[in-house]
């Protein structure tokens, strides 16, 4: 285990912090629209914008010509209730179709079975048939297009109402539930026996049989499982295609989003976070638990001898020394977060510290568990991956989102993330970590990652959500009776969500201008109003393009388009992908809006107040014309 580790710690510190790749060989449901009937042909027609538009339709105030407060931000109306700027860029089919679609994801049963009725609509009406229905209601709501080419008229359109682009290539692989268990645990179970753990906090980092698919209660994040190396490096390339599709696509301005867990073995990811985990709970022993903020904590050599000696960790006087003086990369006698966290860099032996004595039993036990040959390799490739896909993106000038997943995997997918930011946020913000602030460990981890950035010296790039995984995470804490990482209700969420938010907009401006950025990635109206008051607090303008909004294709309209028509940076997340391939996404959106009846409601009145405004002026067919 000892040579195991301490030949990985030196492969991941080469790859990841120095970038020396030379090393690894690359591997190879009924709704009726009576009242509309009669428009809904009409209404579908694709025309160019009319250059003479009637006056209701010309722009209140132009781009160059903003009315700014004394903040120096444009005014928007921050209640979201205006139809007529929400739905601005859409045409009257597209509002119908929004209707319909919305109104079918009321009707419970036909959400429950959403995938047995597309299948039999598949086998009725055959594929070319079944994939212009589809385009014509779900699909051609939530998803641009097939590809690169197909979903720029989408891309541009968004462009020119002042919303970019983050690009997601949504093809997934619909397992049954039998498939997807099978699948988890081979690629989580190593091949190594692994030693008994009584500990909670470290058995959630272990895979269980019951939890093996990972898709079970999550109706927002896609999920990967592995099948075999081969299989990642066709993710790593769908992932290197989507950043060319970014930079053709938006010229550059939008994003890519990547999830790690397609690029690896999980099982790798968990045995990361472990030893991510027990360094850090190690750390929090020896320097003590009290109120001090965890960047602020430090310890001394007697500090760090007394303590392991108190762990039964078998280490004598000089060897205590030399690896004090080892972590002490600041040489002041004292080692603080980020000294520590170097011990997972460095290329020396970590026998004796990832070693301890049972004081049961008197034997020496391994505090995380040691990787095969051939999961060292996969360890490699997976590290090489994500260093390819980093480095591209750079290269062509498209920033990359890593998306956030399960807390067992968190620890290791953050750290990646931040790895990367030392390397290639160098001169820009190239790589965003995302924070799911429904955890009650998110406020900590952010002041830990930006004091990070702030004394290594690189552009920090977060993503903020509030979570994908929330019944998932705490059927299994419940389960496997460890704390519940997630808080208490949706209230305390907010709260912490706001505190994260005051956290990075308070670290703005001790650095230089720029270098430290966010996506406030919400659907929360309330959330969203905070967020721009705030920035008006902290003296932030929409200019500066320090903040900025994500909300998904097809859904919060209401708030997208108002706030980028006025000049506040927002993206729209943008899927993409032959209609078949995304049905899985497409089910999932169903899902999701099916449990949030409240947001719909509002979606669906305003939909109908625009409509109906434009029919009542007469306005059969609205060429949608942008500022």
């Amino acid at each position: 285990m000892a040579r195991a580790f301490g030949r990985l710690s030196s492969q991941f510190y080469k790859l990841v912090v120095l970038g020396h790749r030379s090393q690894f060989s690359q591997p190879t449901a009924t709704y009726r629209l009576t009242a509309f009937k009669s428009t809904l042909a009409s209404a579908r027609q694709q025309e160019e914008p009319d250059p003479t538009p009637d006056s209701d339709d010309k722009p209140k105030r132009s781009v160059t010509n903003r009315v700014l407060d004394e903040y120096g931000h444009p005014y928007v109306d921050l209640s979201f209730n205006n139809a007529e700027e929400a739905y601005r860029s859409k045409g009257n089919f597209e509002i119908i179709r929004s209707l319909l679609v919305f109104n079918l994801c009321s009707i419970n049963y036909l959400v429950d079975k959403n995938k047995e009725i597309l299948r039999v609509m598949r086998k009725i009406l055959g594929k070319t048939l079944f994939e212009k229905v589809m385009k014509l209601s779900f699909y051609g709501h939530f998803v641009a297009g097939e590809d690169q080419n197909s979903i720029r008229p989408t891309v541009e359109k968004n462009m020119s109402y002042g919303v970019k682009s983050i690009l997601d290539y949504s093809v997934e692989k619909d397992l049954s539930t039998e498939e997807a268990k099978k699948a988890e645990m081979m690629s989580c179970v190593s091949d190594l026996p692994s030693a008994e753990l009584k500990d909670p906090e470290i058995k959630r980092y272990r895979a269980h049989e019951e939890f093996g698919d990972r898709r079970d209660k999550v109706f927002e994040a896609r999920t990967y499982f592995y099948k075999d190396e081969e299989a990642c490096d066709e993710n790593m390339n769908i992932f290197l295609d989507c950043i060319d599709a970014v930079s053709g696509a938006t010229d550059g301005s939008g994003f890519a989003a990547i999830k790690l867990t397609a690029l690896g073995r999980p099982q790798l990811l968990l045995q990361m976070s472990e030893v991510l985990v027990s360094t850090r709970a190690m750390f929090d022993r020896i320097a003590g638990h009290n109120d001090q903020e965890v960047v602020l904590k430090s310890f001394r050599e007697k500090d760090f001898r007394k303590s392991l000696k108190g762990m039964g960790i078998p280490m004598s006087r000089d060897e205590t020394k030399k690896w004090f003086t080892f972590l002490d990369i600041g040489q002041d006698g004292e080692i603080d977060l980020l000294d520590w966290d170097n011990l997972l860099e460095v290329s020396m032996s970590l026998h004796k510290v990832f070693n301890r004595v049972n004081v049961q039993t008197g034997e020496i036990e391994p505090l995380v568990t040691a990787l095969t040959e051939e999961e060292e390799n996969q360890m490699k490739n997976m590290l090489y991956r994500v260093n390819k896909i980093a480095k591209y993106a750079s290269q062509q000038g498209v920033r990359v989102m890593i998306d956030a997943e399960q807390t067992y995997f968190q620890p290791a997918i953050s750290r990646l993330a931040m790895e990367m930011m030392r390397k290639f946020n160098k001169d820009r913000a190239v790589i965003f970590n995302t924070y799911q602030c429904y955890l009650k460990s998110t406020l900590n981890n952010i002041k830990i990652d930006l004091d990070l950035a702030r004394r290594e010296n690189f552009y920090f790039g977060a993503k903020l959500v509030r979570g994908a995984y929330m019944e998932q995470e705490r059927e299994r804490a419940m389960t496997l009776n460890y704390e519940d990482p997630i808080c208490p209700d949706f209230e305390s969420t907010s709260q912490n969500y706001h505190r994260v938010l005051e956290e990075v907009m308070e670290t703005i401006p001790k650095r230089e201008r720029g270098q430290v950025s966010v996506m406030v990635a919400s659907h929360n109206e309330k959330t969203i109003k905070y967020t721009v008051e705030a920035m008006k607090a902290h003296g932030i303008r929409p200019a500066d393009k320090l903040i900025c909004f994500g909300q998904l294709l097809g859904m919060c309209d209401q708030v997208s388009f108002p706030l980028g028509q006025a000049g506040y940076s927002v993206y729209k997340y943008v899927p993409y992908g032959p209609v078949e391939d995304v049905i899985p996404y497409l089910s999932r959106r169903a899902m999701e809006n099916k449990g949030i009846l409240t947001k719909v409601k509002k979606e669906k009145q305003l939909l109908w107040q625009e409509l109906r405004r434009r029919l009542g002026r007469g306005k059969l067919i609205y060429r949608p014309r942008p500022n």
